[in-house]
């Protein structure tokens, strides 16, 4: 199995920098999402990542920064989810809420001062030609033949381009750097292109937009940020990173971060990319950004996934240097410990068969006092009602059962939890379905426990008929039927069409009257639940969490696992 905690190689760099002063002893971390999309639980893992490195020190903060750059792709909608999933995974920036948007003016200023150093031009290329004469990692790139402009001709002309003068794709603002090197980032790269859009927060101010390379790293120097962590994707954006912050000089920044990269978060059956789930919502694969089955955390939070859950999964990940992919069931795991420490038990019967206990009072109910959490039988506990017709899973009854199959058959005796004893003495069919089952009841059994003390090996969960309540259940599974969906030349035939089930007409016992959206329950024997935010008090919606097999466990049990 894998370590509990591998280790955290980003927080060993920090507390060795603590230790020897670097930085001036300070650490300031940030978490910088693009507000293009819905957070997901590839994020969480840096969620936790920056704020706890800000927590290595007491004087230690972490920023909450939005790069929005691209005014096309971002939106007010996505910036509310992004603050609302932190808050919720159990973080809080305390006011630090900060914005790239905050700094285009004084972005712009050092675009003007990297002009007039020679460190930047204006190229009037299209996109293609700038495509092509940045060559290729076998071949160097060629001069632009607007890269030799005079320092009044670029500052002439970017004036223009800040003002509006010219249509988007006119021209661009590109650094001065070294068309011949061997680092194709670093071959004149973009700086500001021209694009007349509604910014969701400067409006229509300006008309063009720092590239998010130019932007990131010096929002972290403006910050005063001291480490800047990303992930591995982004290491060969390190030198230019740099550069930028070089080539404005550190006499107009805070600082001059540190840039630490470590691997992303890759779970089987999931997929991360923004682009690849905005298609899914567009296209209405799915229901939202919040879909339960989606790897978002506003899905994720719908279908009754805890913050401590993924913490403590993020914790077990743990940081490292080099790609991983880790198994699903791992999550699974942690969330099903989480699940079962917090979950009060209840009854539900998902495929309602009716039994009539025919030697049971007409009209005679007992309520029977039931805890919540068995293993704490001193705990809290509800009252659960019992009367003469009561329904039981239809999985849990066979007329003609096989061998170990301990549960309810004609003939035969099946306990009732926390209830009784019964025996199906009949079987009620219409047209050759089964319809109801005609039961006796031990009177002696008192508690579900025979008197002679004769052994009953099966116990099931039921709910009374007549005080049941109606509800639905969504029960969920893998929304990708193969572990890499990623990798497969069409995601979206990758789509598992049985992601999704509904059941119109569930049955649940009735102290769950007056469940609200996100509360959380164990069915006993049927899974972990989850109160819908569709649910009302008029008709109870429940999302299925997880089921109760722990496949992680076997995995463990089998060596499988690490």
């Amino acid at each position: 199995m894998a370590d509990e905690n591998p280790g955290n190689f980003v927080e060993d760099i920090v507390k060795e920098d603590l230790a020897s002063g670097k930085h001036g002893g300070r650490v300031m971390s940030r978490f910088p999402p693009e507000p293009n999309g819905y957070l997901h639980i590839g994020h969480a893992k840096s969620i936790c990542l920056n704020f706890g490195l800000a927590k290595l020190s007491p004087s230690g903060v972490c920023n909450l920064r939005f790069d929005d750059t691209n005014p096309v792709a971002e939106d007010v909608e996505y910036v509310d989810s992004i603050k609302q999933d932190v808050k919720w995974l159990g973080f809080d920036w305390d006011g630090r809420e900060y914005y790239a948007s905050d700094y285009f003016e004084r972005l712009y200023e050092f675009a003007e001062l990297m002009v007039n150093k020679g460190l930047a031009y204006v190229d009037s290329q299209n996109e293609e030609q700038i495509r092509e004469g940045r060559g290729s990692f076998h071949e160097p790139g060629k001069n632009s033949p607007f890269r030799d402009r005079s320092v009044e001709e670029n500052l002439d002309l970017l004036r223009k381009m800040k003002a509006g003068a010219f249509k988007d794709g006119a021209h661009v603002l590109r650094a001065k750097i070294d068309m011949a090197s061997t680092d194709v980032k670093m071959r004149d790269p973009l700086m500001y292109r021209i694009r007349h859009a509604h910014h969701h927060r400067t409006g229509d101010e300006w008309c063009i937009y720092p590239m998010y390379d130019f932007a990131h790293g010096l929002s972290d120097a403006i910050e005063g940020v001291t480490h800047s962590v990303c992930t591995l994707e982004f290491v060969n954006h390190r030198p230019l990173y740099h550069w930028f912050i070089d080539a404005v000089g550190e006499e107009h920044l805070k600082s001059h971060p540190q840039q630490i990269e470590f691997a992303k978060l890759i779970i089987t059956y999931m997929l991360f990319s923004k682009r690849k789930l905005k298609q899914l919502v567009e296209e209405k694969h799915v229901s939202g950004w919040d879909d339960p089955r989606m790897p978002t955390l506003a899905g994720l939070r719908r279908r009754g996934v805890t913050p401590s859950a993924l913490r403590a999964f993020c914790e077990r990940v743990g940081v490292s240097t080099r790609d991983s992919v880790v198994d699903v069931s791992l999550l699974e795991h942690t969330l099903r410990e989480d699940l079962n420490a917090t979950s009060p038990r209840v009854m539900a019967v998902l495929r309602p068969l009716e039994i009539e206990i025919e030697n049971w009072p007409e009209g005679k109910v007992e309520w029977i006092e039931a805890p919540y959490d068995p293993e704490k039988p001193d705990g809290p506990k509800r009252k659960v009602p019992f009367g003469r017709r009561v329904f039981i899973e239809q999985e849990d009854f066979m007329e003609e059962p096989p061998k170990k199959f301990f549960r309810l058959a004609p003939g035969t005796e099946v306990r009732l939890r926390w209830a009784t004893i019964i025996k199906c003495k009949e079987v009620v069919k219409e047209g050759g379905v089964i319809k109801k089952l005609i039961c006796t009841y031990d009177p002696d059994a008192v508690g579900g426990q025979p008197k002679d003390n004769r052994k009953i090996k099966g116990t099931i969960h039921w709910v009374s008929a007549e005080h049941a309540i109606d509800a639905e259940a969504r029960v969920y599974d893998r929304l990708f039927k193969v572990e890499n969906p990623t990798h497969a030349e069409n995601f979206l035939e990758t789509l598992n069409p049985n992601s999704l089930e509904v059941i119109a007409h569930c049955k649940v016992e009735p102290s769950l009257a007056s469940a609200k959206p996100g509360e959380r329950v164990q069915f006993e024997r049927v899974g972990y639940f989850c109160v819908d935010a569709d649910s009302t008090p008029e008709r109870l919606v429940f999302n299925r969490t997880i089921t109760l097999k722990d496949t992680w466990s076997a995995l463990v049990q089998k060596g499988k696992a690490g």
